[in-house]
């Protein structure tokens, strides 16, 4: 059999991976894709890193590891080849598109997919001002500290931890440092039946709401406010009553409902904190009026102007309040790893719904994260971060007041973003199409708002954005909107 010429490897600009990784992929794809015949004559080592432009050692090793997994055979001087038995992907006859017999947009009435979203480009990281909230800056993390922890978790003496079927239980190394370094840092004091580990913070509310609301229940969301609440309310049935928030967030007063959704802390997405007085009265008409409140507490960890107010929960001595928090803002978004802290009943009856969606978050994502936290790792990230974002807040300030733009809300104590407000008349949906033509990615602010609200909102997020390039993103922003505002 004739060999494989090496013009059918090449290297894609961009790929994932080490070169190690990469000939590997390109090698075990050609076998499983049926272009490389079992017998097949490999190129030689020299010839093929010769032509790729790399190491000769990096193609042996590739090959090396493809011998240990029998995808190629070694045989002495006369090279590599493709493995009699090597693995060969199952044969399929092409698939035809086919018509939809059934509307399920009707069917399902466009609950989910008319949903009112951020619009951001899935490349938004190939801008080059992208001021896109809740992404993670590459340069901050802690790669080889979490490689560590994730490779300990892969470990013989983390194997049951990594494939045992936790039915509804969760790692119990996780929870422990969860009750001791991270709750008692919003001044919460919990037991292990008091939390409950989710696939980040949207997966917590969706739980909780799911959990507590019923058709003909009420629920009171903040507007503006997180767009997935109002989707989240009407997929229980129940009635998501809207109440605009002012510059101490949601109002604790006129509250008619069964649930209460808010961001105490930090608003989302205006940056207002909730005063301890409007807390405790909160609190107070939870106690007087028998709803529930789920307490969203994203970003508490960049606090860096100053300390961040208590939870909502901290202050609650009745059990009326759910809280949710998550890793997300703190280590990286897909993580996909939150938390939910109430009274033993609740968190019983959640994990109980839990089981019927995902039993619970992989093992070894729970395993690394308790590592991490475990190792201090954790807090060396959150303390760069807060650094970073302290100098990216300040570069940010100075740049929009320079522009002159308007600023409606920004947070007391830190967090990762600006809520700006355009002239009125410009529509910051059709500013974003057009800034993204100039490079730049800012998020409009329709979708936070209830209904046919305004539509001259944005927001500015820097936790993605290096410090040098803010002011020229800022000074683009500025020039969008004096042309949209003619």
């Amino acid at each position: 059999m004739p060999a494989i010429p090496v013009e059918a490897f090449y290297l894609t600009p961009g790929a994932t991976g080490s070169l190690q990784q990469q000939i590997r992929t390109m090698v075990t794809q050609g076998i499983l894709s049926g272009r490389f015949r079992p017998a097949a004559r490999m190129p030689s080592s020299r010839g093929l890193a010769e032509h790729l432009g790399v190491s000769r050692i990096t193609v042996t090793l590739a090959y090396a590891d493809l011998v240990s997994s029998d995808y190629l055979t070694a045989q002495g001087r006369s090279g590599y080849f493709v493995s009699e038995t090597a693995p060969l992907a199952p044969e399929f006859p092409p698939s035809e598109a086919r018509a939809e017999a059934i509307d399920f947009k009707g069917l399902t009435q466009g609950r989910f997919t008319r949903v009112p979203k951020v619009d951001r480009p899935e490349d938004w990281d190939r801008y080059p001002w992208p001021f896109i909230y809740g992404q993670a800056d590459p340069t901050l993390f802690d790669h080889q500290n979490w490689r560590q922890c994730a490779l300990r978790a892969l470990g013989k003496r983390d194997f049951a931890a990594l494939t045992t079927d936790y039915y509804e239980r969760d790692d119990p190394l996780l929870i422990q440092e969860l009750l001791r370094t991270i709750l008692p840092r919003r001044g919460i004091a919990a037991r292990e039946d008091e939390v409950l580990l989710t696939l980040g913070a949207q997966n917590a509310l969706r739980i909780a709401a799911n959990a507590l609301l019923s058709p003909g229940r009420k629920a009171v969301v903040e507007n503006p406010g997180y767009p997935a609440w109002r989707a989240i309310v009407a997929a229980t049935g129940a009635t998501a009553v809207p109440v605009d928030v002012d510059e101490h967030g949601l109002p604790p007063q006129a509250i008619d409902a069964d649930v209460v959704f808010t961001t105490p802390s930090h608003q989302c997405p205006t940056n207002a904190t909730m005063p301890i007085g409007h807390r405790v009265a909160l609190l107070e008409a939870a106690e007087a009026k028998g709803f529930v409140i789920i307490e969203d507490d994203y970003e508490f960890e960049m606090s860096f102007l100053k300390p961040v107010a208590p939870a909502l929960k901290s202050l609650d001595r009745g059990g009326r309040v759910i809280y949710a928090g998550s890793f997300s803002k703190s280590v990286f978004p897909g993580l996909r790893l939150g938390y939910l802290v109430g009274p033993p009943g609740f968190i019983a009856e959640a994990r109980a719904l839990r089981g019927l969606m995902l039993k619970h978050p992989p093992g070894h994502i729970q395993r690394t994260m308790a590592y991490f936290l475990g190792l201090g790792h954790y807090d060396a990230l959150v303390n760069r971060m807060k650094n970073a974002y302290r100098r990216r807040r300040q570069v940010m300030a100075e740049a929009i007041a320079a522009e002159g733009l308007t600023v409606a809300g920004q947070g007391g104590f830190g967090g990762s973003s600006f809520w700006m407000c355009a002239p009125e008349g410009v529509d910051t949906e059709e500013l974003a199409l057009n800034l993204r033509a100039d490079g730049v990615l800012i998020e409009p602010g329709r979708a936070f708002f209830a209904g046919d609200g305004p539509r001259n909102f944005y927001r500015l997020a820097y936790s993605s954005i290096a410090p040098q390039r803010i002011p020229e993103g800022v000074a683009r922003t500025a020039r969008g909107l004096a042309i949209a505002g003619r």
